[in-house]
């Protein structure tokens, strides 16, 4: 199964609540929260306060992705508010193996974060360590951006490495998806992926999680079965 990750990044902050309602309705299991601070990246966003209400007012995940230069001091906080999932850049971490298991460590799924000119390669150690890895497909800070199509062959490199390894790491992608890509993505191997503009952009934003998570329920299912026959 793969899941659908609506990204509240372009949800209307006026009306939050409204929209996060609107996607437990929809049958979502799983927020994604960009925490960003006009450092790492030139956008500044939500941060703590933001993510102790939505933990406090909804049941669904938390995907927490932190776009900050500090990822290694300030880890703990996140997972305090209530990150479920815990993504740090790999370009940020200064001990990215201390980093991830002190998420583990803290109640939180860890995940690394690689930014598009990052290469799979720098993750052959630390892999075993992580409960996922996020490939952005778009350059990190803002919402609403293009496609970068290479991304899906990073995709199926990091699947391939994966699953050379025995082992079972969940893979999401970020950035620019929509009811376009959303099956060749999964089809390349993907498990979770964060749809923000996509969705909350769209006239009426539930009927848009349906569209793109159906599509999502039918490429993994033709997967599945291309692997049984296989």
């Amino acid at each position: 199964m793969a899941r659908v990750a609506p990204s509240i990044l372009s949800a209307d902050f006026l009306h939050l609540a409204d929209d996060v309602r609107a996607m437990e309705e929809a049958g979502a299991q799983m927020l994604h929260v960009d925490v960003m601070d006009g450092h790492f990246v030139p956008n500044l966003t939500i941060g703590l306060p933001v993510i102790e209400q939505l933990k406090r007012h909804t049941e669904l995940l938390l995907d927490v992705h932190v776009m900050i230069s500090n990822p290694d001091e300030t880890a703990s906080q996140y997972i305090q508010a209530g990150a479920d999932f815990l993504s740090v850049h790999f370009e940020a971490a200064k001990h990215l193996d201390r980093l991830v298991e002190n998420i583990r460590e803290g109640g939180a799924q860890p995940g690394v974060v690689l930014n598009p000119q990052t290469p799979v390669s720098v993750l052959e150690e630390i892999l075993p360590q992580c409960h996922h890895i996020v490939i952005m497909s778009v350059n990190p800070g803002f919402g609403g951006q293009k496609f970068i199509s290479t991304s899906l062959e990073k995709v199926r490199n990091l699947k391939a490495l994966i699953d050379s390894k025995g082992l079972e790491v969940q893979i999401e992608i970020d950035g620019g998806m929509g009811p376009e890509n959303i099956r060749e993505a999964v089809e390349s191997g993907v498990d979770m992926v964060v749809a923000g503009s996509a969705i909350f952009g769209a006239p009426i934003p539930q009927e848009r999680f349906f569209q793109m998570q159906g599509a999502a329920d039918e490429a993994a299912a033709g997967t599945n079965n291309d692997a049984i026959s296989a």
